[in-house]
């Protein structure tokens, strides 16, 4: 494997975000990279090799974790976590990097943080939003009570309750949960209207299996300029699967030759 490098920034609030580049991809095309609740860089776009192909293909992954994720602070004041919080880190790190031509690329937690980023007025010149669908980007008090109840309950959760998977997933990646409790209670939701600043190229990718953010189809009819496309997996697996990384740097590519 290319070797990875960490480096930090001072985010608007002065919190440190660790983010992560591979070496071996400088001088490439920015594609800033948001991984999933509970997750982070290493395991969402390292393990599975996402971030290899993009390389490979003439980009620079620029990955970051997120606030109370990976490497990134994880402060348990209420005060570190206003609304947008990782829209703001977002925008922090576009700043800090002067990325004044990159592409954007979440999944889950990411799409929704790049879709709060966009319509904050963040520009990138290609998005693609993974395992997310149009019902995903409302209603998200409904998503985060299942994911604080599951904090709550951490330590009674048994095999066969819903939160069951949720909880082996932060004990897997040793997730700080006074932290993500505080950060679940921060996301906003996005309106169809507000979806009409997404003007730019947008690709929505999500696995066959997964509609655990509603529909994808109708998140991309409902974007000015979008498309969808399916890859194989439920929304844990589809982010194992080669194919979602090639997806991302076939659309990339494709929208890159066009330029």
């Amino acid at each position: 494997m290319t070797e990875l490098e960490m480096q930090q920034i001072s985010s608007f609030d002065g919190q440190v975000l660790a983010f992560h580049r591979l070496k071996s991809a400088a001088g490439g095309k920015p594609v800033l990279l948001l991984h999933g609740l509970f997750s982070d860089a290493a395991m969402n776009w390292v393990k599975f090799g996402h971030a290899e192909r993009l390389a490979a293909a003439g980009f620079d992954p620029i990955m970051l974790d997120f606030r109370a994720h990976g490497r990134s602070a994880a402060p348990v004041e209420a005060a570190a976590y206003p609304a947008d919080v990782l829209a703001l880190d977002t925008a922090a790190i576009v700043e800090a990097l002067r990325l004044a031509e990159y592409d954007l690329v979440g999944f889950s937690l990411g799409a929704r943080t790049a879709v709060r980023g966009v319509v904050g007025g963040l520009a990138p010149r290609r998005l693609v939003l993974a395992g997310m669908g149009l019902e995903g980007l409302a209603g998200w008090n409904d998503r985060a009570a299942f994911f604080i109840d599951a904090i709550d309950r951490f330590e009674t959760v048994k095999q066969g309750d819903p939160a069951f998977f949720a909880v082996q997933f932060m004990k897997s990646m040793k997730v700080n949960r006074p932290a993500a409790r505080l950060l679940l209670q921060s996301v906003s939701d996005t309106t169809r209207e507000g979806l009409a600043a997404i003007t730019m190229p947008t690709l929505v990718l999500c696995g066959a299996q997964d509609r655990d953010n509603g529909s994808p189809q109708a998140l991309a009819d409902t974007l000015p300029s979008a498309r969808f496309q399916e890859v194989p997996g439920t929304h844990m697996s589809s982010v194992t699967e080669a194919a979602l990384g090639e997806a991302i740097v076939s659309f990339l590519q494709e929208n890159t030759d066009r330029d």
